[in-house]
């Protein structure tokens, strides 16, 4: 009996042009990168590539849509299944979406988070402002998190949930531009020290 060679599971075309763009995006930038690029990137011709996406800008925006939709598979959709009632449940949570954040913006094969954090500015206004939509309910989700912290702790900290909300966003979504994996502090290493510096304070 003969036994037939495993084949690869092919990606779908649409999936598979939004994986190349986003690595190109990634490497060369947006504004550098041409659709004849992504196209010769996938061997196929120009107008094969626009049967599948009408523009540029519509593939930066499917990319982006579907880094928030990573976002929301692998960081909100885990922190809420978190039972938070008690102050130690609570502060789980938090230190979930800080360790699951910071994953998804160091891994190599997530580009569109990168393309995401990088690009924003170069699409249309009706498209920016629904991408912006999904990381203000981001924000808020954290912020909820934040708050229901300071609560079952008492905290009397002049800090309000929201400017902790976009501090601690801002500083884990910064980390693609300097982080080095060849260096010497590791993925996990800086999960413990960014949660340490939200939790205690850099000085306190």
């Amino acid at each position: 009996m003969i036994r037939e060679a495993a084949i690869e599971p092919r990606q779908e075309p649409r999936q598979e042009i939004l994986r190349t763009a986003a690595r190109l995006f990634q490497q060369q930038g947006y504004d550098a990168t041409s659709v004849n690029d992504v196209a010769a990137a996938l061997k196929l011709s120009k107008g094969g590539l626009y049967h599948h996406f009408q523009s540029k800008d519509e593939i930066l925006f499917h990319i982006m849509s579907h880094a928030m939709e990573i976002t929301e598979e692998r960081v909100i959709n885990v922190v809420r299944r978190i039972d938070g009632v008690s102050i130690d449940g609570a502060e789980e949570r938090l230190r979930t979406l800080i360790r699951l954040h910071i994953q998804i913006v160091l891994s190599p094969e997530d580009r569109e988070i990168t393309v995401m954090l990088h690009e924003n500015h170069p699409l249309p206004p009706a498209l920016r402002r629904k991408i912006n939509g999904r990381k203000k309910d981001y924000l808020h989700f954290v912020e909820n998190l934040i708050a229901d912290v300071q609560r079952k702790r008492s905290s009397t900290s002049p800090v309000t949930p929201r400017a902790a909300a976009f501090a601690l966003v801002g500083m884990i979504n910064w980390i693609y531009q300097w982080y080095k994996p060849e260096g010497p502090l590791t993925g996990d290493a800086l999960v413990r020290q960014y949660t340490d510096i939200f939790f205690n304070g850099a000085v306190g």
